[in-house]
């Protein structure tokens, strides 16, 4: 099969990476189907359905509708190659400000629509041997010490936790599995109507509201990535014989890695001798 008569399925394709990575996908003649909460949005975007495209409207968080929805992709195109789980969205406020339905909320997309996909989507790929899965984490689902988005990054870690052992399952069916660790990148994830942040929030916690004030007025728009560069690494990982399971994605994200790294060692170091003391042992 030639590279370019791949199937690719993106999530979340109205604004972002997704939109990024679908314009380039289809310059590079392959064929996709997108999805968004509004078709009429993709129509105006990337244009109506045809032989290369499917746009569909998709409630993620509805798992009968995605079970519809990749239902049609594979009778469109009569396949299914590549998986993308890039919807999702930010969520500001600390682990006290956060109601209960605000963090579900974060969960429902973020975890539950990820895993909606890939319980409908791993019959078709098992079925042909063959086939790539990228998840789009973000560096905060590798480090989490970030006052005000603890519960963002919670969905973050989950979405890595279970791409860690999907790649185990998948590993006898021919299909590669991939957990992309984004650092930050210039989209709209932080603007008005991308992020949300606490209904109700405390003002007693200054480190948090700090970091937000920061993440929605000084680093919204300067962010260091470009999403054009990070669509083109997720195409040439896809091209690869034998990808990555975790692929970290920006110098700012490798540098976060390396000091969560370099955290972890020390924490084991320093414990080492009361950690390891639990064994069972016939003394």
């Amino acid at each position: 099969m030639m590279k370019a008569e791949k199937v690719w399925f993106v999530t979340g394709t109205s604004k972002g990476l997704g939109q990024t990575l679908v314009k380039k996908l289809l310059a590079k003649g392959y064929r996709v189907a997108a999805t968004s909460r509004k078709v009429q949005t993709l129509v105006q975007t990337f244009g109506k359905a045809s032989d290369r495209f499917l746009p569909l409207e998709m409630n993620l968080a509805d798992d009968e509708n995605v079970k519809q929805g990749i239902t049609q992709v594979v009778a469109h195109f009569g396949q299914i190659d590549v998986v993308v789980n890039n919807a999702g969205f930010g969520l500001i406020g600390t682990l006290e400000e956060l109601s209960n339905a605000e963090a579900k909320s974060n969960f429902e997309i973020n975890v539950f629509g990820a895993l909606n996909v890939i319980r409908h989507a791993t019959p078709y790929l098992r079925q042909q041997q063959s086939g790539h899965i990228f998840n789009i984490s973000s560096i905060g689902g590798y480090v989490g010490g970030f006052a005000g988005f603890g519960v963002y990054c919670a969905t973050k870690f989950a979405v890595a936790g279970f791409t860690e052992a999907l790649a185990e399952e998948m590993k006898t069916f021919g299909v590669h599995v991939t957990l992309v660790y984004p650092g930050y990148f210039r989209t709209n994830f932080l603007a008005k109507g991308s992020v949300k942040t606490a209904q109700n929030p405390i003002e007693a916690y200054e480190v948090a509201r700090q970091s937000e004030q920061a993440h929605l007025t000084q680093i919204n728009g300067n962010q260091p990535n470009d999403p054009e560069k990070a669509a083109s690494v997720l195409i040439q990982v896809s091209e690869q014989a034998t990808p990555p399971v975790h692929l970290f994605l920006g110098k700012d994200a490798y540098e976060f890695a390396h000091n969560k790294i370099e955290l972890m060692q020390e924490a084991l170091t320093q414990n080492e001798a009361l950690g390891t003391s639990t064994d069972i042992t016939n003394s």
